[in-house]
């Protein structure tokens, strides 16, 4: 795997200042909300792959490939925790709680013929599927906003987990405003940290026409998409650009990195701004490839609060589908773990391991302190990070091929993928 250059110096970027009275719709479709962060130099340190293994998971979803790339800075500090199912069962007892995307209708058929090529024609299909969210935070009321969509005709939201953490945390209000205006009160249905990701269930949004989903996999460098969201509290924005890069492994600077969100995400030049996090990055055919969560800063950037320079990164909408659907059955979503803390530096290339935990797969495996692993199923590892995106892009149960380097010699081990959640 060639080596990626330096990023730019990365900071936290603030959740956008509170949004201003949405006045009644304008004539033209209107749009939805997003929220984002910034990018600042790579850090370096130690990152926990897990610790304690729990129970497998049924599904599978295929791994992803991941350039090296240095760590960058997602805006809020994400933070453990969930709410459980039983508190889901409460939320929404009318739908098939327990069930999953299978309990919901969502919409998967693009909206527009593969030629179209028009902004304004996916601006007009996916903005009144785009919502604006205004969430309370631990030291302010209506203090972070940010976006979401409709995912399906229960009046499920899909939004970052960043952007309603703080609520969830001070016990808030989650607000979510519709394309023609309208306000809602929302409650958490569920949330991962790890990927940053939450659903929320809005009494009052059943029947709206949902997002059509579409995939990340099949699209090319220089492929055209869409934004859409409020950056800056400007509702029904909508801003285009080009894919720039795919697999890009990109990780936040939070206190306990083994609950750091961890994304292999799509970059886009697109213009995304704080206030775009949580909503859609959409294809030329109007389907959702991915949720806005990352911009990048200039370095020196002295507050974070840089605007956009032409660096976003979005999660893919596979990892979208599957955190989504975990949360709807479970309340929460898990991500897989190997159990052992790694470490980077500047001049080191790989991932260092610093702790491995008894009991752990990365101890059964044979792992120890001080081996340096360089590869996982043939890539190449640089960092921690693009260790831990490459973990994180598979599923709990999968079994990964680590190359080992110890002592000089060289030698593979398979490690079965424990689960986490958070």
């Amino acid at each position: 795997m060639n080596d990626q250059p330096d990023a730019q110096p990365t900071t936290p970027i603030p959740p956008a200042p509170p949004a201003p009275p949405v006045p009644p719709a304008p004539p033209v479709p209107p749009a939805a909300a997003q929220y984002e962060h910034t990018a600042v130099l790579p850090t370096y340190g130690s990152s926990v792959i897990g610790t304690v293994p729990e129970p497998e998971r049924r599904s599978r979803v295929a791994g992803w490939v991941w350039p090296s790339v240095a760590v960058l800075a997602l805006l809020a500090g994400l933070v453990g925790g969930a709410l459980g199912g039983a508190a889901y069962q409460n939320l929404n007892p009318s739908s098939s709680s327990g069930d999953g995307l299978g309990g919901v209708t969502i919409e998967t058929k693009a909206p527009l013929p593969a030629d179209n090529g028009s902004v304004s024609a996916v601006a007009a299909k996916v903005l009144p599927s785009t919502v604006q969210i205004i969430a309370d935070t631990e030291s302010e009321e209506q203090g972070a906003t940010g976006s979401g969509f409709v995912l399906d005709r229960e009046g499920h939201v899909v939004t970052n987990n960043h952007v309603i953490e703080g609520a969830d945390h001070a016990g808030g209000k989650v607000t979510v405003v519709n394309a023609e205006g309208k306000r809602f009160s929302a409650e958490i249905v569920g949330r991962t940290q790890a990927y940053d990701l939450a659903v929320l269930k809005v009494k009052g949004l059943e029947g709206v026409q949902p997002a059509a989903l579409g995939t990340s996999t099949d699209l090319k460098v220089g492929e055209g998409v869409v934004a859409i969201g409020s950056p800056l509290g400007l509702a029904n924005t909508v801003t285009a650009g080009i894919v720039s890069s795919l697999n890009r492994p990109v990780s936040t600077s939070g206190d306990a990195q083994d609950t750091a969100s961890f994304i292999n995400a799509v970059q886009t030049d697109a213009a995304v701004n704080p206030g775009n996090s949580g909503g859609p990055l959409v294809d030329m055919r109007g389907r959702i490839v991915g949720i806005n969560s990352a911009i990048a800063t200039v370095a020196g950037s002295s507050t974070g609060q840089g605007g956009n320079i032409g660096v976003a990164f979005a999660i893919p909408v596979e990892q979208v589908r599957v955190s989504v659907d975990e949360i709807l059955r479970d309340g929460h979503a898990s991500y897989p773990v190997i159990g052992a803390t790694v470490s980077s530096g500047p001049d080191e290339d790989g991932a260092h391991v610093e702790e491995v935990s008894p009991g752990s797969p990365a101890a059964g495996a044979g792992l120890q302190k001080g081996d340096v692993i360089s590869a996982i199923n043939g890539h190449a590892v640089s960092d921690n990070a693009s260790l831990i995106v490459a973990i994180r892009a598979q599923m709990p149960g999968d079994t990964v091929k680590l190359t080992v380097e110890r002592n000089g010699d060289e030698r593979t081990v398979q490690i079965k993928l424990a689960s986490k959640v958070g």
